[in-house]
């Protein structure tokens, strides 16, 4: 561009310089070399801003117009790019929980991946199975319904974590009870037959085993010298969880709870896809009635409760048909590839046999009763609010109490005359005996065998 300006500025002043006189023509060629000194003088700056000849100068009006402006917005780019990506390196902190717990487990992993339980790999003619590709992708259809369950499993975790803290002599029962229900509705952000508590909280008391709650107005208060098994289950989409503790202030009950903890982890690991539900209670007999414990100066063999089981679990279905025995003896049936078990044992210094006794405060309706003429009013409204905020789950006078139900005992008893509902009294061994219960919920995958409930406690 420099060369084409200086040929067209030589043409014109050629042309001016014809018809004029000597001395025009000399001012006339002077002003023609000033504008070409001029032209070629912009040529190093051009050069310059491009990159070229070192040492080339440029005027200072220049530099003020073109330089600084361009790369102070330069600058200025570039830094709100650097401060753009600090901020997208700030990640947020993840949520930590409470104490007391509040936050609802969902929010605490957002990614909606909860963690898994305690992974056991099968042995012997099922070792194929950890490496199979077919069973791989047969768990990867089913990552969300094991989400669900986990989900539940870590609201379990972390409630039961809370309530071990706090437990102490003194307690009354019913604020026990209470305390817990409310925390699990909280973390499992309770939603009808979606997600809330599987069934209502056991705290049995020393020979009672099992199936004990307090009903309204019980003054129970927890003692010193008690041994209470806290029996509570969460569920997501009816998948449940049904894990089990005992809390015993005295030391001297300590190789009972070592018996029943014990007992319960050898029927964890002796089950299996194809592993007969007889040969599991053997094995736990075997350990739980290994141990002795010594109760005021007397020294007692634990006893496996005979007449007590673990069992398979449903959707919405607590005893979904089979029943792990916790002695030898027991039916050859095999579990099968994707079914969920309650290993729970129960070691007794009694007879280590229960029988139905106390009043009752657990229910549960009939997984398969079909339907049933009703010819009382009150127990066809009865019916319909348990239907709505129960389903086939399990549920105690308490819970009836907490939605507003008054003067239902009645109807609830038309209820189970029927046999649309079934009672389930306190079961227990002989009176000053003591029973110790342990419980896991366990799933077997068709690559391994995951210990849903398993946690830091036990």
């Amino acid at each position: 561009m420099a060369g084409g300006s200086t040929d067209a500025a030589t043409k014109e002043m050629e042309a001016l310089n014809v018809g004029q006189t000597p001395e025009t023509k000399e001012n006339l060629n002077k002003a023609a070399s000033v504008e070409s000194d001029a032209t070629s003088s912009k040529e190093p700056k051009v050069a310059d801003s491009n990159g070229g000849a070192p040492g080339a100068q440029s005027s200072p009006a220049e530099d003020d117009d073109d330089g600084p402006s361009e790369d102070g917005a330069a600058v200025s780019a570039a830094a709100k790019k650097k401060k753009k990506k600090s901020k997208a390196k700030k990640k947020k902190d993840p949520l930590q929980q409470t104490d007391p717990p509040s936050i609802p487990v969902d929010e605490l992993f957002p990614s909606g991946d909860f963690p898994e339980g305690e992974i056991q790999q099968y042995i012997d003619v099922n070792l194929w199975r950890t490496t199979s590709e077919e069973k791989r992708e047969l768990e990867r259809l089913q990552k969300p319904m094991y989400n669900s369950v986990r989900r539940a499993a870590e609201v379990h975790r972390q409630v039961r974590k809370y309530m071990r803290s706090i437990v102490k002599p003194g307690m009354l029962m019913i604020e026990l009870c209470e305390t817990l229900e409310n925390m699990v509705r909280k973390l499992i952000k309770e939603n009808g037959l979606q997600a809330g508590i599987a069934f209502p909280t056991g705290c049995s008391l020393n020979w009672v085993a099992a199936h004990w709650t307090p009903n309204s107005g019980d003054k129970t208060v927890l003692q010193y010298d008690d041994v209470m098994k806290l029996d509570f289950g969460t569920h997501i989409d009816g998948r449940i969880v049904d894990c089990a503790f005992t809390v015993a202030f005295n030391p001297m009950f300590d190789p009972l709870l070592q018996a029943t903890k014990d007992a319960t982890n050898t029927g964890i690991k002796e089950a299996g896809i194809d592993a007969r539900l007889c040969d599991v209670g053997a094995a736990i007999q075997e350990v739980m009635e290994s141990y002795e414990v010594e109760i005021n100066g007397k020294v007692f063999q634990v006893k496996s409760v005979r007449n007590l089981n673990g069992h398979s679990i449903g959707p919405y279905q607590i005893h979904a048909g089979k029943s792990v025995p916790i002695v030898k003896g027991g039916e050859q049936t095999k579990m099968e590839e994707g079914e969920f078990y309650a290993i729970e044992t129960f070691g007794s210094t009694g007879k280590g046999f229960v029988r139905e006794d106390l009043e009752c405060s657990h229910y549960m309706k009939n997984f398969d009763v079909g339907h049933v003429p009703l010819r009382v009013a009150k127990a066809k409204q009865l019916l319909g609010t348990i239907n709505n905020n129960f389903g086939t789950l399990a549920f105690c006078r308490r819970y009836l109490d907490r939605i507003g139900e008054t003067k239902y005992l009645m109807a609830l008893k038309n209820l189970c005359d029927v046999g649309i509902i079934q009672p389930y009294p306190p079961l227990c061994d002989v009176r000053g005996s003591y029973v110790s219960q342990f419980e896991h919920t366990i799933l077997l995958r068709p690559t391994c065998k995951e210990v849903i409930s398993r946690g830091d406690d036990y």
